[in-house]
C-alpha cells in the first residue's frame, strides 16, 4: 500500500501578515540601536504619509499591534536583555521609529513632531490643555443660548447677538471633553487642539530615557550637576562629614574665624595682609576699578558697602 502524503494546512492571510511583521520586527530590534517611540493618537493617515516621507532614508517606522510587539520583545530578551526596558512603555498606539547610527536622535525627533495640525474638540477625550472663551460678542444669535447655559456660561443679549461676559475654561487640561463643550466649540468654528507625532520615550545603546532629555544643552547639563555638587556639600557641612565637595568650604570657614581672631588681637599673618590692608585704607582698592568708570563725566560713586559687609560677613 502507498504511504499517505501529509495534509498541509494553508496559513490565512492574517497569519502570513502576521508573521512577516515579526521577522521584519525581529531583525529591527536586532540591528539598530536607536529607537524614538512614537505615539500617533488622532494622526491621520495622509499625515502619517508625510512623516514616512520626511524620514526616508533616515531610518525605518514600524506599527504593530502592542500584544505582538510585547511577545517579540520578550522571545528575544534572551538575546538583547536591554530590550526588555521597552515593555513598561508599550501603551496605546505606540510605533518604534529605528535609527541608522550616523543619525542625531534630537534632529529625527524634532522633523518628526513638527506638524502639529489645528483639530476640534473629540467627546470622551481628554484635554490636552486648558481651553479658555474669550469674553465678548459672538456670532451665534440668541436661538443659541442654550448651549451656553447648559455649561453655566453667563451670557447677554447685545444687537441681537450673544455676548459672553466672562471668560471661561470651557476645558481643563486632562479632563474629558463633554458633548456639550465639543458642539459649542463647533459652533463658534474654534479647534482648541493640535494633533500630530508624539515622542514621549527614547532608546539609546540598551538605555531607555524620556525624549525630553535630548533637548538638555552641555550648560543644562553642568548646572544640573553643579546643582547636586552645592546639595551634597551643604548636606555633608550640616552633617559636619569632610568630603570632596565640603572640605573647601570647611577651610574657608575656618580661615574666616582664624582671621577674625586675628584681626580682634591684632595679629598679623601674611595670609590675611590683604584683608587688613583692605581694613585699614579701603580707598586704596579703587584703583583697580576700570579706566573707563574713572573717565566718566559722572560724579565719583561711593565706597560700595556690599564689598565691606561681605567682608565682615566673611570674618563675623
Amino acid at each position: 500500500m502507498s504511504e499517505e502524503a501529509p495534509v498541509t494546512k494553508a496559513l490565512s492571510p492574517a497569519k502570513i501578515r502576521k508573521a512577516k511583521f515579526r521577522v521584519r520586527l525581529e531583525k529591527c530590534l536586532l540591528n539598530y540601536n536607536k529607537i524614538l517611540l512614537i505615539i500617533v493618537d488622532n494622526v491621520g493617515s495622509k499625515q502619517m504619509q508625510e512623516v514616512r516621507a520626511a524620514i526616508r532614508g533616515k531610518g525605518e517606522l514600524l506599527m504593530g499591534k502592542n500584544t505582538m510587539v510585547r511577545r517579540t520583545i520578550s522571545d528575544l530578551g534572551e538575546k538583547r536583555p536591554e530590550l526588555l526596558l521597552l515593555l513598561p512603555k508599550i501603551n496605546g498606539n505606540l510605533g518604534f521609529l529605528f535609527l541608522n547610527d550616523d543619525q542625531v536622535l534630537k534632529d529625527i525627533r524634532d522633523i518628526v513632531t513638527a506638524d502639529r495640525r489645528p483639530a476640534a474638540a473629540k467627546a470622551g477625550t481628554f484635554g490636552q490643555c486648558d481651553v479658555i472663551i474669550p469674553k465678548g460678542i459672538t456670532s451665534l444669535d440668541p436661538g443659541q443660548t442654550s448651549f451656553f447655559q447648559s455649561l453655566n456660561i453667563a451670557t447677554k443679549i447685545i444687537k441681537g447677538a450673544i455676548e459672553i461676559v466672562t471668560d471661561v475654561i470651557l476645558i481643563k487640561k486632562g479632563e474629558k471633553v463633554s458633548s456639550s463643550a465639543v458642539a459649542l466649540l463647533a459652533k463658534m468654528e474654534i479647534k482648541p487642539f493640535a494633533y500630530g507625532v508624539m515622542c514621549p520615550a527614547v532608546f539609546e545603546n540598551g538605555s531607555v530615557y524620556d525624549s525630553f532629555i535630548l533637548d538638555l544643552t552641555d550648560d543644562d547639563i553642568k548646572n544640573k550637576f553643579f546643582k547636586g555638587i552645592r546639595h551634597v556639600a551643604a548636606v555633608a557641612m550640616a552633617l559636619h562629614y569632610p568630603c570632596v565637595a565640603s572640605v573647601p568650604h570647611i577651610v574657608v570657614n575656618a580661615f574666616t574665624q582664624i582671621a577674625g581672631i586675628a584681626l580682634e588681637i591684632d595679629y598679623e599673618f601674611p595670609e590675611m595682609q590683604r584683608f587688613k590692608d583692605f581694613l585699614d585704607n579701603p580707598d586704596a582698592f579703587k584703583s583697580s576699578a576700570p579706566a573707563a568708570a574713572a573717565a566718566a563725566p559722572e560724579p565719583e560713586p561711593e565706597p560700595e558697602e556690599e564689598e565691606e559687609e561681605e567682608v565682615f560677613d566673611l570674618f563675623g
